[in-house]
């Protein structure tokens, strides 16, 4: 957000991002989820969800947060009848070192610049691994396997460093009394992402989104222009306490540290982005076949 003013911390988080957030919108996700009989959407409840183990759809929309939990119940518990959560959890790792491969290629994924990033974002996912508190999403994924190879290592830090900073946000949204539908309400508001893909994949109807910014408006948040002053000051403050409890793990390697792994993995991600696999308009899509 313009709002913020970046620190190293947030830095680092997110210049790195697109190295994990690839893994929900590349083919290769998707391929391998239809091999075990899922839906693109179906497949990202259970995947993301199966560091629970065999659960319902209650943890999984508590946790995820903005999803209609009605969508969520079409996903859970029947995916669990067509592949365990073992499965999935391999799938996900399975398609992130495939996209990975194809975006950045061997060389470079050999290289030593993807041993140092992943070294330093290792180092703060570890940080966050003793301050599981409070953060039920990120505890049951710190509890899985680290991968061998250094582009697994940084894949699965930086999976841990976003689910450490979403269970934060998450508990931001709440002390400040922002429901997960209003959150994503807001955050079309702002003009940052489409409306209609957060709406289609988070499984909200028309109405209920409407409802939403009818709520919002007659709190003073919303208007005929998108965001009132009050609501840009909101989500900057929600944003602003969401930095605040994510840094305690990039403590761990310190500003210069930051700066060293946002040096390291900028171009790394520019690559990825400028080959198109972080478009969001792909699950889109293959939600509508």
């Amino acid at each position: 957000m313009g709002t913020v003013t970046e620190s190293p911390y947030r830095l680092a988080w997110r210049v790195t991002e697109p190295l994990h957030s690839l893994v929900y919108f590349v083919p290769e996700t998707f391929e391998r989820f239809a091999k075990l009989g899922l839906s693109p959407m179906d497949g990202y409840f259970a995947s993301r969800g199966a560091a629970f183990g065999v659960v319902g759809p209650e943890i999984v929309a508590a946790t995820f947060y903005n999803f209609n939990p009605a969508r969520v119940a079409r996903a859970l518990p029947a995916a669990w009848a067509k592949a365990s959560p073992e499965q999935l959890l391999q799938a996900r790792l399975e398609a992130a070192d495939a996209a990975l491969t194809r975006g950045l290629g061997a060389d470079v994924l050999a290289g030593p610049e993807m041993a140092e990033a992943a070294a330093l974002a290792r180092t703060a996912a570890e940080a966050a691994t003793r301050l599981p508190h409070g953060r039920p999403l990120f505890a049951v994924h710190a509890a899985l396997p680290w991968p061998e190879a250094p582009h697994l290592v940084l894949f699965h830090a930086q999976m841990l460093l976003r689910e450490f900073r979403g269970d934060g946000h998450v508990a931001a949204l709440l002390a400040n009394g922002v429901s997960g539908l209003d959150a994503i309400v807001m955050h079309a508001a702002s003009g940052e992402i489409d409306g209609r893909f957060l709406r289609a994949t988070r499984g909200w109807s028309r109405e209920q989104w409407a409802e939403a910014e009818d709520d919002l408006r007659r709190s003073g948040l919303y208007g005929d222009d998108g965001l009132t002053g009050a609501g840009v000051a909101l989500r900057a403050h929600i944003e602003e306490r969401t930095d605040a409890v994510a840094e305690v793990a990039y403590r761990a390697i310190g500003e210069q540290g930051c700066l060293r792994l946002a040096s390291l993995t900028r171009p790394l991600s520019r690559t990825i982005v400028k080959a198109g696999l972080l478009n969001p308009a792909a699950l889109v899509e293959r939600k509508a076949r």
